[in-house]
């Protein structure tokens, strides 16, 4: 049986007070919501907070009017029908309908990267001598790298970077307000760029677009994503004016594909268009081997997925093919 390491528990009742903790207690503390990810990190020793700062008692993190609070549920959010579409169809297919109940949007978009190396327990990890992103000295997957590519395995940061949502980041010293696509950075293990004493309160959604997310793994349920791609249109008739195309779980950050999205504006979507625009995202997509199934094939499929996607949005019937992802393996 994994048993929790030791910690104290604080239970604030405010963002104000949460932050106060957390500039207190410094980079022993750590934060915690619905803990579907960090727990068990925490059981495997991948983690090992002195301090849990539960953002659950926070009244003001659970709103849906204006923005998203962070500690809303992934199922409140897929319930909701404010939702934009794509931050639904993520939302949806993350983890289990348990696993949603508990866990949160502001949770999600912290998830840690995961590797085949990084998430086994801790006594295999021994066995190899433990690997760069907690207590190694070498990547496994590339052993010449100076950097950890542990994978991005967030759901739904693609799609809200494809929605150009912003997220509000507060702390002790003030708040700031940065792109969904800055709070990453290309770094399995430092893949965040909030600092430890901020607390992700809210995310804000811009309306006005027409989004999908398409995402790829072994199981129709539960599994991480091995590929992710979030696409968002604003539409003038049938001419595109702005695009966003988004790719996840294919680097240690989810990202936007820049140049399919300069492609794609003043264009209709005929079968061209979009055959030319997946493949640009196909070549953005750079998988290791350090997730499921092979990469080379993920690399390819990622042209498929940002085809469907398009599709998609541009009126075809695509729920066959998607029931079809769910239930096959390539």
């Amino acid at each position: 049986m994994l048993r929790l390491p030791w910690f104290e528990h604080r239970a604030p009742r405010s963002v104000a007070e949460a932050a106060k903790i957390l500039a207190g207690e410094g980079p022993g503390a750590m934060l915690i919501a619905g803990g579907t990810d960090l727990l068990p990190n925490m059981k495997r020793r991948h983690q090992s907070p002195a301090v849990l700062v539960s953002l659950r008692g926070i009244e003001e993190l659970r709103g849906l009017n204006g923005g998203i609070g962070s500690a809303v549920t992934l199922s409140r959010i897929v319930e909701s029908p404010k939702t934009p579409t794509a931050l639904r169809q993520a939302a949806a297919q993350v983890a289990t309908p348990q696993l949603r109940n508990m866990g949160t949007l502001g949770g999600n978009l912290c998830l840690d990267t995961r590797c085949n190396y990084y998430n086994q327990t801790y006594e295999w990890r021994k066995a190899i001598d433990f690997c760069l992103k907690k207590d190694g000295k070498t990547c496994w997957v590339a052993t010449a790298s100076k950097r950890c590519v542990a994978v991005s395995s967030t759901d739904t940061a693609p799609a809200l970077i494809a929605l150009n949502a912003a997220v509000k980041l507060v702390s002790a010293q003030g708040e700031r307000e940065i792109p969904v696509e800055n709070l990453y950075k290309n770094d399995g293990i430092e893949y965040l760029s909030r600092r430890p004493d901020e607390i992700l309160t809210e995310v804000k959604v811009p309306a006005g677009w027409k989004s999908t997310y398409w995402k790829l793994r072994r199981r129709g349920s539960f599994d991480f994503p091995i590929l992710g791609v979030a696409v968002s249109l604003k539409l003038e008739k049938d001419v595109i004016v702005d695009a966003r195309v988004a790719l996840g779980a294919v680097a240690s950050r989810p990202f936007l594909v820049e140049k399919a999205g300069e492609f794609l504006k003043g264009r209709t979507l005929t079968d061209e268009v979009i055959a030319q625009a997946a493949e640009l995202v196909a070549n953005r997509a750079k998988p290791m081997d350090n997730t499921d199934m092979d990469l080379y094939w993920r690399k390819e499929v990622a042209d498929d997925f940002a085809g469907y996607a398009l599709r998609e949005l541009r009126g075809d019937d695509m729920r066959e093919t998607r029931l079809r992802i769910a239930r096959q393996l390539p």
